[in-house]
């Protein structure tokens, strides 16, 4: 497969950013990235379906090959993740529904796998990304930025559709160590 289109999503329960990109001869192209607002919706449930219906929606226009969800993580407030858990779940099934490949990623593994600290901030993710992915400037919204990792970090990691043969490396400074042609 010389052509992918990959689906990253960050859910959230007041905004879900989503990302995609064209993979073409190994060359990262964005193809759009933007955030659902879901903090107006008066109930969990009516955020639960907006995040279907919009994930439906997206699959729909730009016709994905795969999807990558980045994972909730285990934080102080028991409630929040059981309701991230629940966004990131309706997310997946708006996947599987349309016959996608689903992987997730923590966030720790998308950071690293972006700029090669799994600590790095949202701002040092994002501007890495401006580099990968050509863009001239940033979106407003870090939730974008953040699902835009989740599908370069799906590219990086050299998902099961992958072509044979494609190098994988072990981080991104091993990348840039044998690709010193590729950096501008």
């Amino acid at each position: 497969m010389s052509e992918r289109i990959i689906l990253g999503i960050d859910p959230g329960t007041l905004f879900l950013g989503y990302g995609i990109i064209k993979i073409q001869n190994s060359k990262i192209e964005l193809v759009c990235l933007g955030e659902v607002r879901l903090n107006k919706l008066e109930t969990h449930q009516l955020k639960l379906k907006k995040i279907f219906e919009r994930i439906s929606q997206l699959i729909d226009e730009y016709k994905p090959d795969e999807c990558a969800v980045e994972c909730p993580f285990y934080g102080e407030n028991i409630q929040s993740m059981l309701k991230l858990g629940r966004a990131q779940g309706v997310a997946m099934v708006a996947c599987l529904s349309k016959e996608l490949p689903v992987e997730e990623y923590y966030p720790k593994k998308v950071k690293q796998s972006i700029t090669g600290n799994g600590n790095a901030s949202k701002e040092q993710v994002a501007q890495m990304l401006l580099k990968l992915c050509n863009m001239k400037t940033l979106p407003k919204s870090l939730d974008a930025t953040d699902a835009l990792a989740v599908a370069v970090c799906h590219y990086f990691q050299g998902s099961g559709s992958i072509e044979k043969g494609t190098k994988k490396y072990s981080g991104w400074g091993a990348f840039v160590n044998e690709n010193k042609d590729k950096i501008k």
